[in-house]
């Protein structure tokens, strides 16, 4: 006799169990490991060797002792529907896991129509490498800036884009691996934010 049948049986009335604290059981199981099997898959698109196999573990750990027994004693279809729902929810909570971690860099383009000298020179103040292509667009000559940023800083570029010009062309590309580069240091980021809030 195993934990969920102890369980089932210490029961007044076994409806309870089948009906309400087993879907219960298998939908947060399943959350937990559909959210580790959706980090270590953006882990292994990002490269990251060390990560993913240890969370491919513990998502096959609990799979065989939580969910294998789960789905032995799976019955009537408020199980079928905490199961898809912990599913779902799963990949939900899994994406917002890694939105909130910001693992990786990432590269934005944002193209001007206008004179990009000063979008440049404030990305540049802030601790950002920023490269320049002039190309030609529908509407005419356009210029691309170019700069590979931390996940975690995108925001402070919108913000340096949208503040020097708000109708700025913005694209955001994931990288797999970056060598060398420019990128801010922890004080630098601190002093630009200071400075902002003192020119306000």
């Amino acid at each position: 006799m195993d934990f969920f049948e102890v369980l089932s049986q210490s029961l007044p009335n076994p409806d309870v169990y089948s009906q309400i604290i087993l879907p219960i059981l298998i939908f947060f199981a399943r959350i937990i490991d559909v959210t580790l099997g959706t980090l270590r898959i953006i882990m292994v698109n990002r490269g990251r060797r060390k990560i993913a196999p240890i969370l491919g573990f513990f998502e096959v750990f609990i799979w065989i002792v939580a969910i294998g027994q789960i789905m032995t004693h799976m019955k009537g279809i408020n199980s079928f529907i905490g199961y898809a729902a912990g599913f779902a929810a799963g990949n939900y909570v899994g994406m917002a896991v890694e939105d909130k971690l910001a693992l990786g860099t990432v590269i934005v383009r944002i193209f001007l129509s206008g004179g990009s000298a000063d979008l440049i020179q404030k990305l540049s103040a802030a601790g950002f490498g920023v490269t320049r292509f002039e190309g030609w667009g529908a509407s005419g000559p356009v210029t691309e800036v170019f700069t590979t940023v931390r996940r975690k800083e995108i925001n402070k570029v919108f913000a340096i884009a949208h503040q020097i010009n708000p109708k700025a062309f913005i694209t955001v590309e994931d990288t797999r691996m970056v060598e060398e580069g420019i990128f801010p240091r922890q004080a630098n980021l601190m002093s630009t934010i200071l400075s902002h809030g003192k020119s306000k």
